[in-house]
């Protein structure tokens, strides 16, 4: 598998305090790695260095082999942002064709990518003029002109609607099939759970966990039993495993160590219990518990 991303031993301070403490991190071709942390766990910094806004102090960063502070390697690298200003002058297709040209390619260039993004209609408009979910599109389309190797987003679908969300991702996951290789940071935790293949926790600094969002979820003891039962709160908080508990009414949601355990006294002992289910933790629990204890 080529390897699109290598950042290796990376640190970086601002004066005393270390915003990056020793990061290693890779994205391979075709595979999206989420990046996720707390505000001020050094996302920004690392991003950034990536993309070759900041010089590294300490350690390597290299795209597709080569130096991000060097217009050369830049040409395989495509950026979308939160938030981007736009010239006030110039039109849409200006702006795809700018970065077509940068990245050393023909002007026609720019056509294709307007119409996977659904920008044709809208080229001879200025960018200032587009809605929300317009700029982002315009912003991937600028990212994406190039043909990178890497594609960096940096809390991409902020304020879009769920239809525009779904659009956004399904164009990228056909550049991923083409061996682009995604590095997302999002709040959107959930939103990195169903596009990502690895997640990527960091928080002061360093990188405190990595693997699959399955493989994070994993690593939480607990599960939680939902259930409609006659039982009262003090029964309930006997049964086996049970850390805690909340209730609406009648249904209950107990959150176990033991779910299996909890499940056969309530099946054999409550003749009143319906409506039973067992729910796994999500990605935003195990990266909020894997804060917890960095």
């Amino acid at each position: 598998m080529t390897t699109v991303l290598d950042v290796r031993g990376v640190r970086h301070r601002y004066g005393g305090t270390v915003a990056v403490d020793g990061v290693d991190l890779r994205v391979d071709a075709g595979e999206c790695v989420a990046l996720l942390g707390p505000n001020g766990a050094g996302k920004t910094t690392l991003v950034n260095l990536v993309i070759g806004l900041l010089a590294r102090q300490e350690g390597t960063v290299s795209i597709a082999g080569g130096d991000p502070r060097f217009a050369a390697t830049r040409r395989h690298l495509g950026v979308v942002q939160q938030t981007l200003g736009f010239p006030t002058t110039l039109k849409v297709r200006e702006l795809v064709v700018g970065c077509a040209v940068r990245a050393g390619l023909p002007r026609s260039a720019a056509g294709p990518v307007l119409a996977e993004l659904g920008l044709t209609e809208l080229a001879g408009r200025r960018a200032v003029k587009l809605s929300g979910g317009q700029r982002q599109r315009l912003q991937l389309a600028m990212a994406l002109v190039g043909d990178p190797a890497l594609l960096v987003l940096d809390e991409p679908t902020v304020g879009l609607d769920v239809a525009a969300r779904r659009a956004f991702w399904a164009t990228v996951a056909s550049r991923r099939e083409r061996g682009v290789g995604v590095l997302v940071t999002t709040h959107l935790i959930d939103e990195s759970a169903a596009v990502a293949d690895r997640v990527v926790v960091v928080d002061k600094g360093r990188v405190v966990a990595s693997g699959t969002p399955d493989e994070l979820i994993a690593v939480l003891p607990d599960r939680t039993v939902v259930a409609t039962t006659a039982w009262d709160d003090a029964r309930l908080l006997a049964l086996p495993g049970v850390l805690s508990m909340s209730r609406e009414g009648a249904r209950v949601r107990l959150r176990t160590r033991s779910p299996e355990a909890a499940l056969r006294v309530l099946l054999v002992e409550d003749p009143t219990v319906a409506d039973l289910r067992v729910e796994h933790a999500g990605l935003e629990e195990a990266v909020v518990s894997i804060g917890a204890a960095a």
